[in-house]
This record gives structure tokens, C-alpha cells and sequence, in this order.
């Protein structure tokens, strides 16, 4: 650099030329003067180029420099991001190894209690089917048990019906029998109820509607007989006081006199007996009608009816309204059709003999 700008400086050049220089310049011509000024505006134009050359290597030395430094930082930055990074990914490698230790943990424990699970639900089958064999067989013995106690009731009512005639009684039977029923679990014997309620209404409606007021009808009248008059015996009857044997039986009656041997006189048994015979055809009215017997019911009441219309007076309003009250109590009661019972024990027969015979009849295929 130095040699080069001494030998392209023209007033170094001068300055370091010998002393031979002036007096050369003196003898020059005048025609070497130009070309003096050009060559110093050559070597001026030189030394800018130089000057140029050498600014613009100094900046990029400088700029070359400045990138290098920004780059050394740019790496250093990107060192330090990688070793985060680097870090990061180990951290993240270890946790993925810890979820995967983990998860294979967990894959064995889920195996563990599947196992456990497919024995526990075996386990709970095997209870299920044991307690299922049981309930059947409780609920088979609960079944006949209800069955037995309806057949029961239905044979007790029935037998009540026919013996006593008693109907309320075996309405009461069969709504029991009907309970019973219903308690059991088996749905072959739901239509069973059916004939039940049949049965039982048929025998609500024979009933007498006023069974009460009746019996105490007859009790009434038991004792209001005690007071009834009697016909007078000597008291004679129309026109036969005329009567020829009339007049003889009064004539033989004054000379012959009938009596008991007791003290007694014969009008006083008469009416104790008639007014006996009265009240036994009222209560044996009463005892019919406890025992639902119309025909015997209606009987007494009329037997009674005759008792007083011959025994007593019927021109007192006492043995009148007696005779009414009797004629409206036979009336009141009459005697139903008989109901036919029996239709509903034999159906739960026939249920229980082919409830039974079923299992057979699967098991033999």
C-alpha cells in the first residue's frame, strides 16, 4: 500500500526527486507543461479510486465483522435454544417412559380386575341360578299352600249351602277363598277369580233383603201373643141360641158337667195350649228363616195364621193386626231358586291336575 501511493502521489514524487529536477524543468520546453497537469489529475483521480477502494474494504471488513459478531450471538442464541430444546425433549422422553411404565402398570391391573371380575360375575350367576332354585321352590310350596286353603274355603261354602242353606255364609267363604287366590303368583289361575265373584254374587243376591227386620218381626209378635184374646167358648154364635140342640146341650150341661181332674179348668189349657201352638210356628218361622228354608218359613207363618184365626178373636184389632203382620212377613220372604254351586272348585281342580301333570309332560321330550 505504501509503495503503491508513493509512486501514484506526484508531490511525493517531487519531493523526492533529486536536485537534478529543477534545472531540467528549467531547460524543459513549453510543451511538456501539459502534460505535467494531466498526469496530476491522473494521479489524483488515482488517489481517489485508492482512497474509494480502500473506504469500501474498511466497511465491508467492518459490516464482515458486525455479521460475524451478529452471528456468533445468532449461534450462541441457537446453542442455547437447541440445549433447551435438547433438555425438553429429554424431560419429555422421561415422562413418556414413566406414562408408559405406567400404562403397562395399569394393563396389568386392569387385567387383574377383569379376571377378578369375570369370577365375581361368574360367582353371581351361580348365586343367581341357586337363589332363583330356590325362590321356585318356595314359591311352588307358598302356591300350593294358597291353593289348598281355596279349595278349602270353596268346599267349606259349598257344603254350607247345601246343608244349611246359608248363603251369607258362603258369600263370606268364597270372598275368602277369592283373597287367598289372588296371593298366588301363578297366572293359570287368574281366570279362576272370575268364577269365584260369579259364584259369590249369585249367592249375595239370594239373600233375603231384610232378614233382620223379620226376625224381630217374629219376636214381637212371639210375645205380643201372650195377650191375644181368645174366642169366647160359651158365648153363642148368631141365631143358634134357637137351636133345638142347643137348648139340649144347655139342658145336659146343667145336669152333667165336664171337667179336668186337675184344678185346672178346661178354657184356662186351651188357651195356654193355643197360644203354645202359636208361638212354636213363630219360632220355627224364625229358625227357617236363620236356615234360608222359605218353604219351611212360609209354612209356619201360615200354620200360625190358622192358630189365630180359629183360637182367637178375630174381632179384637190386636188379633187383626197380628194376622196382617204375619200375611205381610210371608210376602216379604220368598223363596229363591237355589243356587248352583261347585263350577269354580271343580275348574281349580282340573287347573291344579294339569299344573302338576305340565313339568312331567316337558321333562319326558
Amino acid at each position: 500500500m505504501s509503495q503503491d501511493n508513493s509512486t501514484l502521489d506526484p508531490a511525493a514524487a517531487k519531493a523526492n526527486a533529486p536536485d537534478t529536477a529543477p534545472t531540467r524543468s528549467k531547460t524543459a520546453s513549453p510543451q511538456q507543461a501539459p502534460r505535467r497537469g494531466g498526469s496530476v489529475a491522473l494521479a489524483l483521480s488515482l488517489s481517489l479510486v485508492a482512497i474509494g477502494g480502500a473506504g469500501y474494504v474498511g466497511w465491508r471488513q467492518y459490516t464482515q465483522e458486525t455479521g460475524v459478531l451478529d452471528a456468533v450471538h445468532a449461534t450462541a442464541s441457537l446453542d442455547t435454544r437447541v440445549a433447551n430444546v435438547e433438555r425438553t425433549l429429554e424431560a419429555v422422553d422421561n415422562e413418556r417412559n414413566l406414562l408408559r411404565q405406567r400404562l403397562g402398570d395399569a394393563d396389568q391391573v386392569n387385567r387383574s380386575l377383569r379376571e377378578e371380575l369375570l369370577g365375581q360375575a361368574e360367582r353371581t350367576r351361580n348365586l343367581e341360578d341357586a337363589v332363583a332354585k330356590l325362590s321356585d321352590k318356595t314359591l311352588s310350596g307358598h302356591d300350593g299352600m294358597l291353593l289348598d286353603e281355596t279349595e278349602s274355603l270353596l268346599r267349606m261354602g259349598k257344603e254350607r249351602y247345601a246343608l244349611f242353606h246359608d248363603a251369607q255364609g258362603a258369600a263370606a267363604a268364597y270372598a275368602l277363598a277369592d283373597q287367598a287366590l289372588a296371593a298366588v303368583n301363578e297366572g293359570t289361575f287368574s281366570s279362576l277369580r272370575q268364577s269365584i265373584n260369579a259364584e259369590r254374587e249369585a249367592l249375595t243376591k239370594s239373600q233375603p233383603a231384610a232378614q233382620m227386620a223379620a226376625l224381630d218381626a217374629l219376636t214381637q209378635l212371639r210375645a205380643a201373643t201372650a195377650e191375644l184374646p181368645l174366642k169366647p167358648l160359651d158365648t153363642p154364635a148368631d141365631n143358634q141360641s134357637a137351636d133345638t140342640w142347643s137348648r139340649i146341650r144347655r139342658a145336659l150341661t146343667s145336669v152333667i158337667r165336664v171337667q179336668r181332674v186337675n184344678s185346672a179348668p178346661l178354657a184356662v189349657a186351651d188357651a195356654r195350649f193355643a197360644r203354645e201352638l202359636v208361638g212354636l210356628d213363630l219360632a220355627q218361622a224364625q229358625a227357617a228363616l236363620l236356615a234360608y228354608d222359605g218353604q219351611s218359613y212360609a209354612a209356619a207363618l201360615k200354620r200360625a195364621d190358622a192358630n189365630l184365626a180359629t183360637q182367637f178373636d178375630s174381632q179384637v184389632p190386636a188379633v187383626q193386626q197380628a194376622r196382617t203382620k204375619l200375611t205381610a212377613l210371608a210376602t216379604q220372604f220368598q223363596p229363591a231358586t237355589p243356587v248352583e254351586l261347585g263350577a269354580a272348585l271343580s275348574e281349580l281342580r282340573n287347573l291344579r291336575s294339569m299344573h302338576t301333570l305340565k313339568p312331567a309332560a316337558e321333562a319326558k321330550p
